[in-house]
């Protein structure tokens, strides 16, 4: 039997790992271990994604929660160079840009562990992102580097990595989209009305700086005048609007909603109008629905989704986020297109390049 490990952590890898899981799981011949570190630890941000994407319950869970980057990687690292010394995987599979991501990469590469990085190649080119650094350490000690698209392929090679790691595939949380799709249904809330805002935010730079936070917030007040604003909160950016004393009165058309489970949240951001995000998977997602997407970030590692699909970047430029929400309502949208191999098969594409290096 060859023996494979995923190593997950945060809401974004179990969108990616359940296709690959489900692919592997056909084939006799593999054992799959998942491990969670537990970096995401909210019911609504881990055991219900498990349920509802059919991914086996963890085998392992670290549970190392929230803390500072150098302590969280450190907690993971220790954790999991137990079971790996245990266990001893013929190889280990790692998702996105997440603290556990590098931290598992660097445990593997020490003990000589074949790693393969799915989503491998993405950069922002800003390295005050703490993911850009996960994504370039990544991807510098990765053995099978699993790219999304072209433009990630492009990134590696001028990063001096040999041109055999890597391989283009698609994008595997476009395969989970298109399998649950179908599931999909309204989800229940009250007083929705048909026409609406999604939001989410939880990014460091519009998060953690007060003023940058006050200023986004004042906006969509301001714009839930027009529209309603549906502001799925994320655990730690409720935890900074309570300790910034930032609050919603019943006058702003807000509704502010825990974490919801991928279904749910499906299917709100498939029937909104447009999306207000700075998440890297909501703007893949966006562009695959043909939704609207406003990123409030000034760069991505996902430019594909600017250069061909429907996400525009605003940066911290509220002027600017208005007048699109306004272009936007006003029926000014611009379609998009879905890029190469964002078919709903790039986990079959990367079982099949490691079942080659296992013949």
């Amino acid at each position: 039997m060859i023996k494979i490990f995923h190593v997950v952590g945060a809401r974004p890898n179990f969108m990616k790992v359940s296709p690959i899981w489900a692919a592997f799981d056909s084939i006799a011949k593999y054992e799959q271990v998942l491990i969670h570190t537990g970096q995401h630890y909210d019911l609504n941000m881990s055991d219900i994604f498990f349920k509802e994407l059919q991914i086996p319950s963890p085998k392992i869970n670290f549970g190392v929660g929230s803390s500072s980057h150098a302590k969280q990687i450190a907690k993971i690292m220790v954790k999991l160079e137990n079971e790996l010394n245990m266990h001893k995987p013929d190889i280990v599979l790692v998702y996105g840009d997440v603290n556990s991501t590098i931290a598992a990469a660097l445990v593997c590469s020490k003990l000589m562990i074949p790693i393969a990085h799915v989503e491998a190649g993405l950069r922002s080119f800003d390295r005050t992102m703490p993911e850009e650094i996960n994504r370039i350490l990544t991807d510098q000690i990765s053995d099978f580097l699993f790219t999304p698209s072209k433009d990630a392929n492009i990134n590696l090679v001028s990063e001096g990595i040999n041109n055999n790691k890597i391989h283009l595939v698609g994008n595997v949380m476009i395969d989970t989209l298109v399998k649950m799709l179908p599931k999909v249904t309204f989800p229940n809330i009250e007083g929705l009305t048909s026409e609406y805002l999604l939001l989410t935010l939880h990014r460091p730079s519009n998060v953690d700086e007060p003023q940058v936070l006050k200023n986004i917030i004042s906006t969509m007040k301001e714009i839930s005048n027009n529209i309603q604003i549906l502001f799925s909160v994320h655990p730690r950016t409720r935890k900074i609007l309570q300790d910034y004393n930032i609050i919603f009165s019943n006058e702003n058309n807000i509704k502010l909603l825990n974490p919801l489970g991928y279904l749910d949240f499906l299917g709100l951001m498939k029937n909104s109008l447009l999306v207000v995000t700075d998440s890297g998977g909501i703007q893949e997602e966006t562009t695959f629905l043909n939704i609207p997407c406003l990123t409030l970030r000034e760069n991505t590692e996902r430019p594909i989704t600017v250069e061909l699909g429907t996400n525009q970047l605003i940066g911290f430029d509220m002027d600017l986020l208005k007048n699109k929400i306004n272009e936007i309502m006003k029926g000014k949208i611009n379609d998009g297109n879905i890029p190469e191999l964002w078919d709903g098969k790039a986990s079959n594409r990367i079982v099949k390049v490691i079942s080659a290096y296992f013949k």
